[in-house]
């Protein structure tokens, strides 16, 4: 597995390199001339802000709105009423994309860090409160049962049933809502943003530096994919230390 990625990376580059050949610099820079803009980048220390800058918004909106969006899907998974009240909202303003509320957060939350937060929140809300919901209502209604009937009382039940057979769903949510969060904060350090990936990568434009855009746009990737591979370890722990117990 480990050769076969490699051999693609190798192809990807490979491809890239040739096109860029044919290419003008301006419309599509080569690999090479995507090192030397990150190394200029590097140089000043800018392109580390920017990294750091970026990633702390990511993390801090992510986080709150997972601590947000869990317990709610969770009690709406587990009341009916509840369920019945705000189905219809959640599918309803779900399918209104981040990026559209990026002029009224900055006109509720000011143009600081706040707004930017709040966005990734909201990016981050409505993917982990589906998956959770989703979770809950996956269970078998034997198992809440066979709790109940043994004398559990419904908080027995949500912590010892319902949040451990949903954690695949949260995390698998939670997941998913960090590609949308980057995609958040991007658009968000476009509009209003001194600082960050999505402000450097709207910047280069204004000097014709496609390289600078090439980097800002490998290391989101790069970003992303470190994120999602310590978490997705971080869920096999929690998962494995749950079977065993439960064992």
């Amino acid at each position: 597995m480990i050769n076969s990625g490699i051999l693609a990376w190798i192809l990807v580059f490979a491809i890239w390199s040739i096109a860029a050949s044919l290419s003008d610099p301006q419309f599509l820079p080569s690999p090479l001339a995507v090192w030397k803009g990150a190394v200029d980048l590097s140089q000043d220390g800018s392109l580390f802000l920017y990294i750091w800058v970026s990633l702390v918004r990511v993390i801090s909106g992510w986080t709150l709105g997972n601590l947000v969006a869990i317990p709610t899907g969770l009690l709406i998974g587990r009341i009916p009423i509840l369920r019945a009240l705000f189905d219809p909202i959640i599918n309803f303003v779900r399918f209104i994309p981040p990026l559209a509320f990026i002029t009224l957060f900055m006109l509720w939350f000011g143009i600081g860090e706040q707004s930017k937060i709040f966005l990734i929140m909201y990016a981050t809300f409505f993917i982990v409160t589906i998956n959770t919901l989703t979770g809950v209502q996956a269970i078998e209604e034997d198992k809440i049962r066979s709790a109940r009937s043994m004398g559990a009382s419904e908080w027995q039940i949500m912590f010892h049933v319902i949040i451990p057979a949903s954690l695949p769903y949260i995390f698998t949510g939670a997941r998913l809502a960090m590609g949308s969060s980057f995609m958040a904060i991007i658009g968000a350090e476009m509009v209003a943003a001194n600082e960050g990936i999505g402000y450097m990568i709207w910047n280069s434009r204004l000097y014709f530096k496609t390289d600078w855009i090439f980097v800002g746009l490998v290391i989101l990737g790069l970003m992303g994919f470190t994120m999602d591979r310590i978490f997705n370890q971080f869920g096999k722990v929690i998962l494995k230390r749950y079977n065993v117990v439960r064992n």
